[in-house]
């Protein structure tokens, strides 16, 4: 039997907010996926501001699975709850998933890449060739409008910076204690810093089939998004 007090290979950081419909089924099949892995896991579920019975069936499955960390932040805040399970994972590898994703055939070709020394973090791109993005037409054209606008202001040089990645904990931890902004954009500024610090990057094509509507509306995270792209401009183009 694996022991989960001593420090798993790969952590899993999950942001979960009013997932009780889906919790329970994904976390069930996911660790059902990963029963024959060769490598120890903790996962992660980042609980922040559920109001629904998120907490209750989170708490549930921590008795049921000792591979089980939970955390909690009070509010709505996805880039928040990312950046506080990434800063608390003790895996050698983090591996960022979606709880309606839950890809672990991502898991296998990123973890593949990441044994190559020269390779620090691995991106799955929703936008590069080879990618299958069954989303609505709506969230698709949203992510291609925010990776323009990556490119654009900040110098981006990749295909994608939002949603499943998995990279080196060592070099990674220390740009994420220093990322400014959260909510939406948390995930693109590691993805660009750690591209600026030149860290070895490596985007690899995924599918993507959501199991539910997104937990915020896309024109409720505009205005935030918004605010948040100046502030990193400020501090990534201007400030250095």
């Amino acid at each position: 039997m694996p022991d989960y007090h001593a420090a798993p290979s790969i952590s899993i950081v999950i942001p979960v907010y009013n997932e009780e419909a889906i919790l329970r089924a994904a976390v069930l099949d996911l660790v059902d996926q990963l029963a024959s892995v060769p490598w120890s896991y903790e996962l992660i579920l980042a609980e922040n501001g559920s109001t629904d019975g998120t907490v209750a069936v989170a708490q549930e499955l921590l008795v049921r699975f000792p591979q089980i960390v939970y955390r909690h932040t009070d509010a709505p805040n996805y880039g928040k709850a990312l950046r506080d399970g990434i800063l608390h994972a003790r895996g050698q590898t983090i591996i960022c998933d979606e709880i309606d994703l839950c890809d672990t055939d991502f898991y296998d070709r990123a973890l593949a890449l990441l044994d190559d020394p020269a390779i620090d973090f691995v991106v799955g791109a929703k936008t590069m060739k080879g990618a299958r993005d069954e989303r609505p037409l709506h969230r698709r054209l949203g992510t291609r409008v925010i990776n323009g606008l990556l490119r654009w202001t900040l110098g981006f040089r990749g295909t994608d910076t939002h949603g499943l990645k998995a990279f080196m904990r060592e070099p990674v931890v220390p740009i994420a204690r220093i990322c400014l902004v959260d909510r939406d954009l948390f995930a693109s500024e590691l993805v660009i810093r750690a591209q600026r610090a030149g860290l070895g990057m490596r985007d690899i094509p995924v599918r993507l089939l959501e199991k539910r509507p997104p937990s915020v509306g896309l024109a409720r995270r505009v205005p935030n998004v918004l605010k948040n792209l100046a502030k990193l401009f400020i501090a990534i183009r201007i400030k250095g």
